[in-house]
């Protein structure tokens, strides 16, 4: 326990897994914690008088409980005997071996196979902040710096599992971007400029880091180096697959911010079974594809030309179905390249993986002709640059078996062939059979003990044993061990030799197998540079011919991208409400011209559940699947390059932040509107509902006008509920009115979900709440009300509590009746329905008397 207490003391945030002979065992809080989150039995033992609770699993069952804990956010320190508990008279030297963390993990049971697992820093600058992700089961470094919108958007995009932050920054880090983040905080001195540039030098062997293209964000050089440091805290020291790090170029890339982001439901969704964009769009087939997919989504290109690369592989292997089939049963071949030559530079690879490596680069050859034979270039530099990595295949080939096992220890690694002494070994090992064979024929011979038979047990080793009826005829030589009922049993000198070579060689055996199993992961890491670089070419491979398989089957059309600033889609449809469709049911295509000059604005107007949310977030995607280099779920699509993406859409309250959903909507549409350019999409979805009706129209009116009047001119979609928003076209030229259609019948209505030219003057919300299963008494009062509502002109979500008709009735009484504006204020009271007026509608009711009654 003393030595358990040294070696915690130095990792007070880890559980401590320690190793005693075959056991894995916590101790303290450690096991009251694992025994919860691993449903293990948790005792206690006395130390010295005092109690101490204890919880364990075999060693053997590491693999099967470690991934339990760092999923439950735990910090896990690996501590093993670091001597042969036979070669000491003291206690066993023991010492931490590794420290697992969410964000630092090689076992395939916490990975996902098409997710990226990334650690990430985040760096507090003086002027920026800088960020890092370094996935080490792939070797990605990656590094970027900006201010705190576009860190927030970015661990949006990364969705790192731990991310580092200095301790003083805890609660900046926590206001900035909220405390869903798993946190671990760092000493101040970690993030200094020097430390980061001297620690990423060391590593990389260089002078300056100017060769990566990243010398100028020193705060992403920063948060690199805590990045460089946390590993060689976590005793990860192997790390020859780290080659480079890589500068995310916000310039690159469509901005979207986080709000988008979430408003799409790109890769994440709040609702519980929801299916999202990345869901509906990733065929791919390798791990390494999967992960490619999934960054190509959240960094959709702005170049036009590079777009147009991706746009022609797609289309020549939906025209070649034959090539794009053959491809994909290759990839289909394929494990995860990157992961296996990571665990060759960390040293942490099995046989098996091994051989899964073999296999997946012997999958690569028929690939790499395919590739040189398509009349697509893009393709063909594909093909051009696989390296068939022959000498490691054959090497590989020759030095393991086929059927190796996952751990070294269990021996039958090594091929028959590779070495000659371990073949000797293995001979004098395994050959023991006809040994035996031949030893008992002599003996039966030379004694004349026709019974005579030889046999083995763990006290004696070999043993001859001979029946009670022929021992007379047992040679002096023998020595006898064991007396049974009617035999006995002798060694020999023999036997004793035979049986320490044949021990010998099955020790030997496991540790020169160990040994030669070693030599080749070091020979191998020779190359991890070519086999990374694959593993890339296979992964756009992959994602280029999951765009193919995609298009072909859901009828995707090719989008044509250029420089005009104008958007027009034909017959669009929403990529994942089509695929939730009922059975048989065809999705509602729609049109959206969308331009600077003459259409900037269309303002959507519509009944609830009519579908205008979904046109809004269908145009959004459509645009960023093309800009992904996809092609897209409609007719047609010219796509005039767009560099950012906004869109209002939804409510959500931030209650944990003390924000409102009017709070909510109004810092999300600020973002937009502080950020606007020529190129950008905006798509605003009800904005001003938060607040009362006045205010609602004021604003969203007064956002429209700034729209429109702002130089940039950006391209928008306004769906909206304040009709009055209609009359806004009269005065600003390039707003334009369109409605989503619907069929009005007796007693119910029909969305029809088409977006035609102009404006709409009802919600229909009574009709929605009847398909809600609203009470029929409810329905047919607010009937009621609607009718003397619109019969009095009254502004929609506007009222106020009044006088019952009874007091109406007694107040009129007092006035002359025989006089017509009093007959008109009689009538204008009396159809008032007081159980359904708010503050607001009242407020203007009075206001409109008080008119009438000014003008007499």
């Amino acid at each position: 326990m003393k030595q358990y207490n040294s070696i915690k003391l130095k990792y007070p945030d880890a559980m401590l897994l320690f190793r005693v002979g075959d056991f894995y065992e916590t101790f303290g809080e450690d096991a009251v914690k694992a025994a919860r989150i691993l449903n293990i039995v948790l005792t206690n033992r006395n130390n010295g008088g005092e109690r101490t609770e204890l919880a364990g699993f075999p060693h053997h069952s590491l693999n099967t409980y470690l991934p339990k804990l760092v999923r439950a956010g735990q910090r896990v320190a690996i501590c093993d005997q670091l001597e042969d508990p036979k070669m000491t008279k003291t206690i066993v030297k023991r010492g931490v071996t590794e420290l697992v963390t969410p964000g630092v993990a090689f076992n395939d049971d916490i990975l996902s196979s098409k997710s990226n697992n990334f650690l990430c820093a985040v760096h507090f600058g003086k002027k920026n902040l800088g960020i890092s992700f370094l996935d080490i089961s792939t070797g990605e470094f990656l590094c970027a710096q900006g201010n705190q919108e576009y860190i927030d958007k970015l661990l949006q995009n990364f969705s790192p599992s731990e991310i580092l932050v200095q301790k003083k920054y805890k609660k900046d880090f926590t206001s900035a971007f909220g405390k869903d983040h798993h946190c671990f905080f760092l000493d101040d001195w970690i993030f200094k400029s020097d430390y980061a540039h001297e620690t990423l030098n060391d590593h990389f062997g260089t002078k300056s880091l100017k060769g990566f293209g990243v010398d100028h964000l020193e705060e992403g050089i920063v948060a690199s180096g805590a990045v460089l440091y946390y590993l060689g805290e976590t005793r990860h020291h192997r790390l020859q697959h780290i080659v480079s790090l890589n500068r995310i170029a916000e310039e690159q890339y469509v901005w979207m911010d986080r709000f988008t982001i979430r408003n799409l439901e790109l890769y994440h969704s709040n609702a519980a079974n929801a299916v999202t964009l990345l869901d509906v769009i990733d065929k791919t087939i390798s791990p390494m594809g999967g992960r490619l997919l999934k960054r190509w989504l959240a960094l959709p290109l702005k170049d036009a030309n590079l777009i147009e690369q991706r746009l022609e592989v797609v289309d020549f292997l939906l025209k070649n179905p034959d090539r794009l089939e053959r491809i994909q049963e290759q990839l289909r071949e394929m494990s995860d390249l990157e992961r296996l030559i990571s665990k060759v530079a960390t040293q942490k690879i099995s046989p098996r993986e091994v051989n899964q490596l073999r296999h997946s680069l012997n999958a690569i050859i028929p690939i790499k002709e395919l590739s040189l034979e398509c009349d697509n270039e893009a393709i063909r530099v594909i093909g051009d640059t696989l390296n068939s990595c022959d000498l490691l295949r054959s090497k590989i080939s020759e030095s393991i078996t086929e059927e190796a096992p996952v751990n070294v220890q269990k021996g039958n690694v090594i091929a028959k062939g590779f070495s000659s002494e371990l073949d000797d070994l293995r001979a004098i090992a395994f050959s023991g059979k006809d040994y035996l064979d031949n030893m008992i024929k002599r003996e039966t011979q030379e004694t004349g003990i026709t019974s005579l038979k030889i046999g083995k047990n763990n006290v004696y080793g070999y043993y001859i044993e001979v029946r009670n009826t022929h021992k007379d005829k047992v040679p002096e030589t023998w020595n006898r061990k064991q007396t049974l009922v009617n035999a006995e049993r002798y060694i020999t000198e023999e036997l004793k030799e035979y049986e320490s070579k044949i021990l010998g060689a099955e020790e030997k055996i496991q540790q020169l197998e160990q040994e030669l199993f070693s030599k080749l992961i070091s020979w191998m890491a020779e190359y991890i540079d070519p086999v990374q670089r694959n593993a890339k070419l296979i992964a756009r491979l992959d994602c280029l011919a999951s765009f193919a398989q995609l298009a072909k089957l859901e009828n995707y059309s090719r989008p044509s991208i250029t420089d005009s600033h104008a958007l027009a889609i034909e017959e669009g449809r929403h990529p994942v409400i089509e695929k939730q469709l009922p059975s048989g049911e065809v999705y509602v295509t729609n049109n959206v011209n969308l331009d600077r000059e003459d259409q900037q604005i269309i303002m959507i107007t519509g009944p609830n559940m009519s579908g205008k949310s979904a046109i809004l977030r269908q145009t959004a995607l459509i645009v960023l699947m093309a800009q992904m280099g996809s092609f897209v779920p409609a007719k047609a699509a010219e796509i005039g390059l767009v560099d950012k993406i906004f869109t209002r859409v939804g409510a959500s309250d931030n209650i944990s932040m003390g924000e409102s959903t009017f709070m909510v909507e109004m810092n999300e549409t600020a973002s937009i509107l502080n950020n606007i350019s020529e190129r950008s999409l905006v798509l605003l979805d009800e904005i001003g509902r938060g607040t009362s009706t006045y205010d609602g129209i004021s604003i969203a009116w007064a956002i429209s006008e700034y729209l429109h009047e702002h130089p940039a001119r950006p391209k928008t979609l306004f769906a909206t509920h304040y009709h009055e928003l209609n009359e806004m076209c009269e005065t600003f030229m390039r707003i334009k009115n369109y409605n989503v259609s619907v069929k009005e019948l007796k007693d119910n209505v029909l969305f029809l979900r088409k977006l035609v030219p102009g404006g709409s003057e009802h919600s229909f919300g009574i009709h929605v709440a009847k398909m809600a299963g609203m009470p029929q008494m409810v329905l047919h009062r607010a009937n009621k009300i609607l009718a003397k509502l619109e019969a009095s002109h009254s502004m929609e979500d506007s009222g106020a509590v009044m006088k019952s008709s009874a007091e109406e009735e007694m107040q009129l009484s007092f006035f002359n009746l025989d006089d017509p504006l009093l007959e008109d204020l009689k009538q204008e009271l009396l159809g008032i329905d007081i159980d359904t007026l708010t503050p607001v509608e009242a407020l203007m009711k009075l206001n409109e008397i008080k008119r009438m009654l000014s003008k007499q």
